[in-house]
């Protein structure tokens, strides 16, 4: 909840008091806060559950809810700034009705909606949705003629789509995203994503993209799992619904193989962890466990062809060089 001004933000009707529920959630999460009105169907309590995270460039929102009819009438719109909202919906159904026209969104199919619209959202049965608020001014540059997309369904067949929500579910958990670098790119690759997804549904151009998305997301998480000695072409490929044959291809357009590349983090890993003062007393083999290699012998021998060097030849260096600092005198100026 203190993660640089980009905290993850919890809200449920669980924690309000019954009898007062509903009118807590309308008048103040909804109301207030999100512009919109909402009220029980079919004879259901009202149970609704939600997770927000601020990014710079977008607000993400994860939805939980029973069935209920979700409106934004005229008298909300005064405030709204025409941003755009991709909704993504996960479970359950929903029909959306805007622009005179009505949508059913079953699971895992998007839709794009603009805040300065009035429009309603039947959900009738429990269900639960992924959204992403962005400005005109991000979207507009990287999605020709965006305002055409508005009120058009993005089947869930499209692969971006699948990428962008397997990519963005992490991205709520508050130890993610640690440093703004990290943050702009992952803000990037879910900007990114969202074109692909409204490019490749409408035949739009853009979709030469998609690999080089697919790849640069498979490569953070490789770098994020590298340790995990089990980590696999197959594990990594049904992480973003690919085969292992197809995510090998995206490597060899490199120029390069999972193998090597996986190998090559690892490694160098390894050889930060040995240059690291404060792991000097740690065993190679530790440190080759660590780097996430299962066998020692390989990891010599990998280490030598790489870095022209063996792994004790690089701790050596490091005892060197301390024993020379400390015999070397400093300067009282």
């Amino acid at each position: 909840m203190t993660l640089d001004g980009c905290p993850t933000v919890r809200f449920s009707t669980a924690e309000l008091p019954e009898k007062d529920r509903i009118t807590i959630w309308r008048d103040y999460y909804c109301r207030m806060l999100m512009k919109l009105d909402i009220e029980p169907i079919n004879d259901v309590p009202l149970e609704c559950a939600i997770l927000t995270r601020t990014l710079p460039g977008v607000h993400m929102m994860s939805t939980a809810m029973s069935p209920t009819r979700i409106t934004r009438t005229r008298e909300f719109l005064s405030e709204n700034n025409g941003d755009f909202i991709f909704v993504i919906n996960q479970t359950g159904s929903v029909n959306v009705r805007a622009r005179n026209r009505e949508i059913l969104l079953r699971e895992g199919d998007a839709l794009l909606m603009s805040t300065s619209e009035v429009k309603v959202f039947d959900r009738p049965v429990h269900g639960g949705s992924l959204s992403f608020r962005m400005s005109r001014s991000t979207l507009s540059p990287i999605v020709p003629n965006v305002d055409d997309l508005v009120m058009q369904l993005i089947p869930q067949r499209i692969e971006a789509l699948k990428l962008l929500a397997g990519y963005a579910a992490p991205l709520f958990n508050d130890i993610a995203l640690t440093s703004p670098e990290f943050r702009r790119t992952a803000v990037n690759h879910l900007h990114d994503l969202i074109a692909l997804s409204l490019g490749s549904a409408h035949d739009s151009p853009g979709g030469s993209r998609l690999p080089a998305a697919r790849l640069e997301m498979a490569k953070a998480f490789i770098v994020e799992n590298s340790h995990q000695r089990d980590l696999s072409v197959g594990g990594v490929a049904a992480q973003f619904g690919l085969t292992p044959r197809n995510l090998q291809r995206l490597f060899e357009n490199e120029g390069t193989t999972f193998s090597e590349f996986l190998l090559a983090r690892r490694l160098n890993h390894a050889h930060r962890m040995l240059t690291e003062p404060r792991l000097a007393l740690s065993a190679v083999a530790t440190i080759a466990y660590d780097a996430g290699f299962g066998d020692l012998s390989y990891f010599n021998r990998s280490f030598k062809r790489h870095f022209g060097a063996t792994p004790r030849d690089v701790r050596r260096s490091l005892v060197k060089s301390a024993v020379s600092t400390r015999h070397t005198p400093t300067s009282d100026i």
